[in-house]
């Protein structure tokens, strides 16, 4: 069955979003394809608009319009959905959004007679259940960070892993990271970069307080558990940057591999690899030594 309905995710308060989705509403129309409009969005453009999750169930393409941030949001609305996703850079930096605004149609035109390819991305849920009753939820596809936020001083994170325990984290905070997510935070606190195909689960403590307290890269199937220790007022739970929660003194923050997968189109044009040597500028073309 051929692509028919195209969902469209975009940056809203960017007026040079708002523009580009217009020209792909009337490219769209020439084709004969039906565009679905994220709410936001389409009361910008006076059309009638749907939510994230009602884009998964009702299209057969979605496109990001906008960064990596963008593409997180829409991972995590559509994360009940297998719907492929089109990331279109419009910023200045994005390792999700590969696809270039100019490339954008030559793109959708190659997605429409079925010459792509896509990868699954392994996501992480992400749970708080405390003493008071409150709960809260989130699947991530980046990250879920502990941090100590506002508060003066370290945190303390006891760690367990599958019900062993593994230590307590003295430090600024914990990231516990999926592959695609190593070259976000987690690359900038020191941790190591993983191909995004892999499912493997990075725990990343920022700035501890025991100098040996290094990156664990554990298996897929691990359960973490992490509880806050802290005589200050509490901390912050972060998930993929969006999305955030106020922990207090004995929460404990659960995580582990989700059910849920993010499917992204990758770019025709440039590898995995192809994508690193751009944004991390480590230059073009190989050396050649002479080892005589």
């Amino acid at each position: 069955m051929g692509i028919k309905k195209i969902g469209v995710i975009g940056h809203a308060n960017k007026g040079h979003v708002v523009e580009n989705i217009a020209r792909l509403f009337d490219w769209a129309k020439a084709k004969g394809l039906e565009l679905l409009l994220e709410k936001e969005v389409a009361a910008k453009l006076g059309s009638q608009g749907y939510h994230g999750d009602e884009l998964g169930a009702l299209a057969d393409l979605v496109v990001t319009m906008g960064g990596d941030g963008t593409l997180l949001q829409a991972a995590r609305l559509m994360r009940k959905s297998d719907v492929p996703i089109l990331g279109v850079n419009m910023g200045t930096f994005g390792y999700l959004t590969v696809i270039n605004l100019n490339e954008m149609f030559d793109a959708l035109a190659a997605v429409l007679a079925g010459d792509y390819r896509t990868e699954q991305r392994m996501m992480l849920d992400v749970a708080v259940h405390d003493e008071r009753g409150e709960s809260f939820e989130c699947t991530v596809l980046n990250d879920a960070v502990i941090n100590r936020g506002n508060y003066s001083r370290m945190v303390d994170l006891e760690t367990v892993v599958d019900g062993q325990y593994l230590t307590t984290y003295r430090a600024d905070g914990l990231i516990i990271s999926t592959p695609t997510g190593s070259t976000a935070y987690s690359l900038s606190a020191g941790g190591p970069i993983v191909f995004p195909v892999s499912n493997t689960i990075i725990l990343n403590p920022i700035c501890p307080h025991t100098l040996t307290n290094r990156p664990v890269i554990l298996p897929e199937t691990a359960v973490l558990k992490v509880v806050l220790w802290t005589r200050e007022a509490g901390a912050i739970l972060s998930c993929d940057g969006q999305v955030t929660y106020n922990l207090k003194p004995g929460d404990a923050i659960s995580v582990c591999k989700s059910d849920c997968v993010t499917n992204l189109i990758v770019s025709p044009r440039r590898d995995y690899l192809q994508i690193l040597r751009s944004k991390l500028g480590w230059g073009g073309s190989p050396t050649v030594v002479n080892r005589k």
